[in-house]
């Protein structure tokens, strides 16, 4: 094994004789229960989380589009959400363990409705603003207003266009007429062109059949990568597919969590490598299958000498990087955040893989193995652009 991956072995069997008898993690004692040394890295978590913003009218159809984006049913949606101002709300997904935070502004189009207060909240915390309008309602002048004085106030502000409700008018030179109008009404108020996308939310039992969603997340890929990754359909044909999208959004955390903390000078040469120690041994439980000298070495060669060299090196160089005066701690402190997230995504993705073939007795794929990391790696990377 390399130093770094040599490290995480270490770290990984003080864990492991630190209790034997020591129960499961479940999802969020993985998030709570570590390294004392680590008491913040969880509020550091909830802190940063990136926010996607729903803008539209009341009727618009939002949480019937975070039912769509989450998979989940309409009153795990609708209990949810918590009160931010006196009309704006927000829910925390997944749950258990949160990696993103949806914001939905009410009341937009009602009377007596003064949106000055929920935009300045809103436009505070967001990451991305998703204006929904229904393709049969074409009066969005309330909506557009209020993405003018976002872009206004914050013109950098990511915006993508969803036009909901296709399934409501079916000939399709009515939807496109209709599209056109309302997409040519935001885009004057925002003063630049938006992406869009055209959605048609089926009933809640036909979930799988939400046109538009996949490529939603698309669009999303490109503005908040962290939580495209999220919210991506896993391709689940296989067990090993399957098996992962149980373990995702916990993988997630770690990376989350490893990002945030690594952003600071000094800190991150000690938290990151915990924090994917911490992850491999939650993973290890979880696939009934305890890590020792032996497959640490066998995961780390199986990878690939060549990768776990690159890493261990690298990661050296970011320190560093960030104790450089002014640089260090502006663009080398989030670029080693940014690759602190996306390795520490890939790591787990690999070990997820190595440990569901060791738990079912199958042999590992070297070639399969690289490059599941490296397609993992290459997609988390997106984080930092």
């Amino acid at each position: 094994m390399n130093r770094y991956f040599e490290r995480l072995w270490q770290l990984l069997a003080q864990s492991n004789s630190s209790d034997p008898n020591e129960k499961s993690e479940t999802h969020l004692e993985a998030g709570t229960n570590l390294d004392p040394g680590l008491a913040g890295v969880a509020d550091e978590v909830k802190r940063t989380l990136p926010v996607v913003w729903l803008l539209g009218k009341t009727g618009a159809g939002k949480s019937s589009l975070i039912r769509a984006l989450t998979g989940l049913s309409a009153a795990q949606v609708g209990n949810g959400f918590e009160p931010c101002t006196r009309t704006a709300f927000m829910f925390d997904f997944p749950e258990e363990l949160p990696l993103m935070r949806f914001l939905d502004t009410r009341g937009l189009g009602e009377t007596g409705y003064d949106p000055g207060d929920d935009l300045h909240a809103c436009e505070q915390r967001s990451h991305v603003l998703l204006a929904v309008a229904r393709l049969d309602d074409p009066v969005q002048g309330d909506v557009a207003a209020a993405i003018a004085a976002v872009c206004k106030r914050r013109p950098a502000t990511p915006i993508i266009v969803v036009h909901n409700g296709a399934d409501l008018l079916p000939e399709e030179q009515t939807r496109f007429r209709a599209r056109q109008q309302t997409q040519q009404i935001f885009e004057n108020a925002a003063g630049k062109p938006l992406p869009y996308v055209e959605t048609m939310l089926a009933p809640e039992e036909s979930a799988d059949d939400h046109n538009g969603v996949d490529e939603l997340v698309t669009l999303l890929d490109d503005v908040t990568p962290e939580v495209a990754l999220l919210l991506a359909r896993e391709e689940r044909r296989g067990a090993e597919r399957t098996a992962f999208a149980a373990r995702r959004a916990e993988i997630l955390w770690y990376a989350s969590a490893a990002g945030a903390s690594d952003v600071a000078p000094v800190v991150g040469a000690v938290t990151v490598p915990t924090l994917q120690a911490a992850m491999l041994r939650v993973l290890g439980k979880h696939y009934c299958v305890s890590w020792t000298r032996a497959r640490m070495t066998e995961f780390t060669l199986a990878l690939g000498a060549g990768a776990a060299f690159r890493y261990g090196a690298s990661y050296a160089v970011r320190q560093l990087s960030k104790l450089i005066p002014v640089y260090g701690q502006t663009a080398g402190a989030a670029a080693a955040g940014a690759i602190s997230f996306a390795a520490t995504y890939a790591l787990g993705r690999a070990a997820a893989m190595y440990l569901f073939r060791t738990q079912h007795g199958e042999a590992i794929d070297t070639d399969e193995l690289r490059a599941l990391y490296t397609d993992a790696l290459r997609r988390a990377r997106r984080e930092g652009k």
